[in-house]
């Protein structure tokens, strides 16, 4: 007898449909700096740095956690690539850069050519939000390693920025204004609690309509982050943001304090601030304490921008004119890098 590696768990010729099922798709991305085509070795982008006096790469990296398990359940993978670029794309606007480019790693119990096309199919949805190229990836089959139904996803982005517009830390001041910009709903983070919650203390069935979210459970918890690009890129071309914070794991407690400096702080009035129904569920469901919600989710804020008093109208009127939903968050104040909401 002798083995291959089908034997083994491995089936290459259901590699080979994949690629041929995504090449398509992957290619709707593509710009005139993607200057190699699909299954070569690396792939090669020529970005275009004209207007860049000292241009800088920006890079990030990130996977979707805990939030697959949603998407195992429900058998549905054409959003969570979506999760996966947003996740590196919206890291990579917070240094103020453009993002240029992005790979994908998927690894498989079972390489089934069909669903690994639906998860392309979101990464390519991402990229097509966050106007950057998918230049490469890599889908490995791991029996043994994963279960034969699941799979993980991580992605990896590169960015580019001009020095002089970099929104690096020390740029933030007393005084500025802090402005939320809404989020889709819970974005990629704190499922852990939400899985405890929702299957361990509730026993709740995904496919059930909810009237208060008006969808089902299932689809309220898969619905993709937000990718910020196209909303806040023309504000950092037009105006001076000093900090931008993408609000993920740990919240705004967390979060917000990387890009301030020592001696300052953040005091907000949550006290008539209307938070998204979904939170309200998990938090009633689980019989969570408020200011652990607002410590583990993004509780309805996906992006937080700092920016000078003088700037304010004339961000806030950009936001407006293309019906951008946002909060007003107060302004920095002295603190010790930290983050006191009033009101719980």
């Amino acid at each position: 007898m002798t083995l291959s590696y089908k034997d083994a768990g491995v089936d290459k010729e259901a590699g080979y449909r994949e690629v041929q099922l995504i090449k398509n798709l992957v290619k709707k991305t593509f710009s005139p700096s993607v200057i190699t085509d699909l299954g070569g070795f690396g792939g090669l982008f020529k970005p275009d740095l004209r207007g860049l006096e000292e241009p800088v790469l920006v890079s990030g990296t990130d996977g979707v956690g805990t939030k697959l398990d949603i998407a195992f359940r429900m058998d549905k993978h054409d959003t969570i690539g979506i999760d996966a670029v947003a996740m590196c794309a919206n890291d990579i606007l917070c240094q103020g850069a453009k993002p240029l480019f992005f790979l994908d790693y998927i690894a498989t119990g079972k390489l089934v050519p069909e669903k690994m096309a639906q998860i392309v199919e979101g990464v390519v949805e991402g990229c097509l939000q966050a106007d950057m190229a998918l230049i490469g990836g890599e889908t490995a089959e791991m029996p043994g390693i994963y279960q034969t139904n699941h799979y993980d996803i991580a992605g990896f982005a590169v960015g580019i920025v001009d020095k002089k517009k970099m929104i690096v830390p020390g740029k933030v001041q007393i005084g500025d204004k802090v402005i939320g910009l809404k989020s889709s709903g819970l974005h990629s983070n704190g499922f852990s609690l939400v899985r405890k919650i929702i299957f361990d203390l509730m026993d709740l069935d995904l496919n059930a309509e909810i009237e208060e979210l008006g969808m089902t459970l299932g689809e309220a918890l898969l619905t993709p982050t937000r990718i910020y690009i196209k909303d806040v890129l023309p504000l950092i071309e037009q105006f001076d943001i000093h900090g931008i914070a993408h609000i993920t794991g740990g919240g705004i407690y967390e979060n917000l304090p990387r890009v301030l400096s020592e001696g300052q702080g953040l005091h907000w009035d949550v006290s008539a601030y209307q938070i998204p129904a979904i939170f309200g569920l998990l938090e009633k469901w689980g019989n969570v304490a408020r200011k652990e919600m607002f410590a583990t989710f993004n509780m309805g804020i996906g992006m937080v921008l700092i920016l000078s008093p003088r700037d304010l109208e004339g961000v806030l009127a950009s936001l407006d004119s293309r019906a951008i939903p946002y909060i007003d968050m107060g302004e920095v104040v002295p603190g010790d890098k930290d983050v006191q909401l009033w009101g719980l």
